[in-house]
């Protein structure tokens, strides 16, 4: 069976996390959860992304399930990529269990750089106007700093937080972010890297180390001096951090399906991803293990109607 490693939202550091933050996580075997209370019920809903298909004892899950007043399970986007050689194998045991989820709220698509090779091999599979604009930025005296106290993370979220209102998208709570820096950063599972010219914040990337894979999750801009290109230098520090510290592999997180379409809202940054020389996966489609039918299919029709008001609102 093809070895992958675990993903990093389906660690005990994860669930910690998210159990400091006030959302519920359990642990049923391998795999971990977050319970959602279905509002104006006594029903909850459980949450798994980024499990390995395989890990799944069925009859312990549905107990657990049941234990936790859950009517279902949405195992979103599992972490199996259509090209894995046990594709097939993992679509056909979730499918024979589970029914198609009716959202996802991972991006199916990411794009993964291979750092087996190091620097080097980087550089050499890398967009020549990538190299140029790294180059460019460094002529222009952008210099990359990683975040080491509270001050530094405060000055990362405030560019989230202005990004988010300027390309209006959602985002968390400064007390979510907060409190994965605050778990994962002192065990080496997350640093803030900001570029940065004469001490003005351009740019910053919080990034994941996890069973040597590095993820590019969370990213904020200022808007400004882009001509200087310092996004790009940026992402060339991300990457020799990651290969410092061991990692194989670089899961830029998400993307658009179809990178020659110039219409997507994705396109401009899945472009600017894959010009890193990595390439463009699908991960395996979401399921929902269901317990309980009628309270499930009350919740998915709620559910829908609520994010068409948020959409209408954005």
């Amino acid at each position: 069976m093809q070895h992958k490693p675990k993903h990093v939202v389906q660690s005990p550091e994860w669930s910690e996390f998210k159990n400091a933050y006030g959302t519920k996580s359990v642990q049923c075997g391998e795999l971990f959860y977050t319970i959602h209370k279905i509002p104006f019920t006594p029903h909850f809903v459980a949450y798994c992304p980024k499990v390995d298909p395989f890990v799944i004892n069925w009859e312990d899950l549905t107990k657990s399930l049941k234990k936790n007043g859950c009517v279902s399970i949405n195992f979103d986007c599992p972490n199996i990529l259509t090209t894995d050689t046990n594709y097939s194998q993992a679509k056909a045991l979730v499918s024979s269990e589970c029914t198609k989820t009716p959202k996802d709220t991972f991006a199916k698509n990411t794009v993964i750089l291979d750092l087996k090779d190091g620097e080097e091999g980087v550089i050499e599979n890398m967009h020549p106007k990538h190299r140029y604009n790294i180059k460019l930025a460094e002529k222009h005296g952008v210099i990359v700093d990683q975040a080491e106290t509270l001050q530094d993370f405060d000055v990362f979220f405030q560019m989230l937080h202005d990004t988010a209102e300027r390309e209006k998208y959602y985002i968390h709570s400064k007390r979510y972010y907060q409190g994965v820096w605050e778990t994962l950063q002192p065990k080496g599972m997350c640093q803030i890297l900001t570029a940065k010219l004469n001490g003005r914040p351009l740019s910053a990337w919080m990034l994941f180390i996890y069973q040597g894979v590095l993820y590019y999750p969370y990213g904020a801009s200022s808007g400004e001096l882009k001509n200087i290109c310092h996004g790009n230098l940026l992402g060339w520090e991300a990457i020799k951090l990651g290969i410092k510290s061991g990692c194989t592999s670089f899961d830029m997180w998400g993307a658009a399906n179809n990178p020659n379409d110039t219409n997507h809202p994705w396109w401009g940054f899945t472009n600017f991803k894959l010009k890193y020389g990595g390439k463009l996966v699908e991960f395996m489609d979401s399921y929902d293990y269901v317990v309980n039918p009628t309270v499930y299919s009350a919740f998915n029709f709620t559910n829908k109607l609520r994010w068409k008001i948020l959409r209408l609102i954005r």
